[in-house]
């Protein structure tokens, strides 16, 4: 095949088209690990709330690679000295930063695999395919962990104010028809600016970072900790660690060969081979809606009970509160709902239970958005900020949730 077939484009409903900008980067969209980001939801079970947000994470990969192309763009006309082998890498990192993501995203981390979090498993995933295309992606991998000289590469990447957070809120809230979620990314990018190796926002900037501040905190509250959404993430947690339990006590469910595997198997980081990784590449969202199908007709009170709830978006009550919940709280509950359903108090953990979720737009521990003064000087966005309301955006909310059945209501 010759190169200029690999030059494509893609039609994104949000930036209008996107350029593949070279045959590596080309070559590395059509490889299997990265298709089968085709088949993981963006937002995992959100659509049980907004039936627009089933876009995936392979648009949005796509979509902060082209972010990645107009920030370096940008930062080249202002002088920032990128060599083509960085922008190379640049691209690579951004595209690559969550082909570690399994089916429905957090669910997953949490129950089937023991504590893996995606990042650990993209950057296994980048290791694998640095061998298969000898070498090229060494320098996206050093960018990717931190470990290349040059910081604000890594900011471009991962940071408070970076591609993969300019990206996500737009695009969420664009599919999902949250409109306080949209961000101006098209501006932010524009006044990006590189001194002393960090990046920086020009002073005329900063309205639209307090834009993309409260943006996030919205979209966290409205969308991805929607309760709604956070009790269908949570029952699906139940149901993967359920079915884990009775495949380990030598129960057979019908599900796929590589969810079997997860199933049967304890995987730790320590654990993950290649061939782990292999059979990791080849689930997705499907393998566990196919399961969840099958079994609402298992034996099992709990789990064909808690399938049921997801595949027919008929979800246990949660309500949330500023005050933390109790045991006290749940006893009660537990006891009549054992009663009315003969089962035993310990198997009452899988429908009432108790949590709690936080909330923070800005971290003041974590890496500042710095904001590059008229006089050349450098502050800290908070500082910078005339808005009140910034400030207490970096106060951590916590809220607390507590979850049982409606026939308890």
């Amino acid at each position: 095949m010759t190169q200029i077939n690999k030059l494509k484009i893609f039609n994104d409903p949000i930036y209008g088209f996107i350029t593949i900008p070279n045959a590596l980067i080309y070559d590395l969209i059509q490889h299997p690990y990265f298709q089968r980001l085709r088949r993981i939801s963006q937002m995992g079970l959100s659509y049980l709330v907004y039936p627009g947000a089933n876009h995936t994470r392979f648009h949005h990969a796509l979509g902060c690679m082209h972010l990645m192309q107009k920030a370096v763009d940008v930062l080249r006309f202002k002088g920032v000295q990128i060599s083509l082998e960085e922008e190379n890498a640049l691209y690579i990192a951004i595209l690559l930063h969550d082909i570690g993501h399994g089916p429905f995203s957090h669910a997953m981390e949490k129950s089937i695999v023991e504590d893996v979090h995606h990042e650990a498993i993209s950057l296994l995933f980048m290791n694998k395919l640095n061998i298969e295309f000898n070498g090229q992606l060494s320098l996206a991998i050093q960018v990717f962990k931190g470990e290349y000289n040059r910081k604000f590469m890594l900011q471009l990447i991962s940071s408070q104010l970076d591609m993969d957070r300019m990206d996500y809120l737009k695009r969420d809230s664009f599919y999902s028809g949250v409109a306080e979620g949209n961000v101006n990314s098209e501006r932010l990018i524009q006044m990006m600016n590189v001194v002393d190796d960090y990046l920086v926002i020009e002073e005329k900037g900063i309205y639209s970072v307090e834009k993309f501040l409260m943006s996030r905190r919205l979209m966290y509250w409205q969308a991805y900790l929607h309760k709604t959404s956070l009790v269908a993430e949570l029952i699906l947690m139940k149901i993967l660690k359920r079915a884990k339990e009775l495949t380990l006590k030598g129960v057979v469910l019908p599900c796929s060969d590589p969810l079997l595997y997860f199933m049967q198997n304890k995987v730790t980081i320590d654990t993950f081979d290649d061939s782990t990784l292999d059979l990791f590449a080849q689930l997705d969202d499907f393998d566990i809606i196919g399961a969840l199908k099958s079994w609402q007709k298992n034996d099992d009170f709990i789990l064909s009970n808690l399938s049921k709830m997801i595949i027919n978006r008929d979800l246990l009550k949660i309500k949330l509160t500023t005050e933390k919940v109790t045991q006290e709280d749940l006893q009660p509950l537990q006891e009549r709902f054992a009663a009315l359903k003969s089962i035993s108090l310990s198997d009452t953990n899988y429908f009432i239970f108790k949590g709690k979720i936080k909330n923070q737009a800005y971290s003041k521990e974590a890496d500042p958005i710095r904001i590059l003064k008229k006089d050349s000087t450098i502050e800290d966005v908070i500082e910078s900020s005339d808005q009140l309301n910034l400030k207490s955006l970096s106060k951590l909310v916590t809220k607390y949730y507590l979850c049982f059945p409606k026939q308890l209501l």
